[in-house]
């Protein structure tokens, strides 16, 4: 894993957390909350995949 991972999932919370207050401050509560929803599954979907990239690693590494 290296850095710009970390950084892609930096900015999309950054992205999250601002569409979130936006669509808060103009009352639209359900939005905001489907956005957090949205950006919590797009971040846990690259997660599955280095996870799924570890295991493989792993599985390589002592030949099993």
């Amino acid at each position: 894993m290296n850095i710009d991972f970390v950084f892609k999932i930096a900015a999309i919370g950054i992205i999250v957390a601002v569409l979130n207050q936006l669509l808060i401050r103009s009352g639209r509560e359900e939005q905001a909350m489907m956005t957090t929803l949205a950006g919590l599954i797009v971040v846990l979907m690259m997660i599955i995949e280095q996870i799924s990239t570890l295991f493989e690693t792993i599985k390589d590494l002592f030949s099993l």
